[in-house]
């Protein structure tokens, strides 16, 4: 348990920030699930137009260090890969 009053507005930090953070990951999450979602319905259109609204949001979360830089590059790229095959 915390015992000075530094370390207890540490840990009330902590707890405020977790939930943030928390919050921010699943934001991530849904925005890829987007892009799947119109990556499924074959819609290239559609998918270019989600991966456009996800990738700023990964490349800011990734410079946040809410995920790491290669995740998000990753993401992007196997994303990236999924709709240009809508295309071809």
């Amino acid at each position: 348990m915390a015992n000075s009053a530094g370390s207890r507005k540490r840990a009330r930090q902590a707890v405020v920030r977790r939930g943030r953070n928390a919050s921010m990951r699943s934001m991530v999450r849904t925005y890829v699930k987007k892009v799947i979602a119109q990556i499924e319905t074959g819609n290239y259109d559609d998918a270019n137009k989600a991966l456009l609204t996800a990738q700023p949001v990964l490349d800011g979360m990734a410079r946040k260090g809410i995920i790491s830089k290669a995740k998000a590059s990753r993401t992007m790229s196997r994303l990236n890969v999924k709709v240009k095959a809508l295309k071809a």
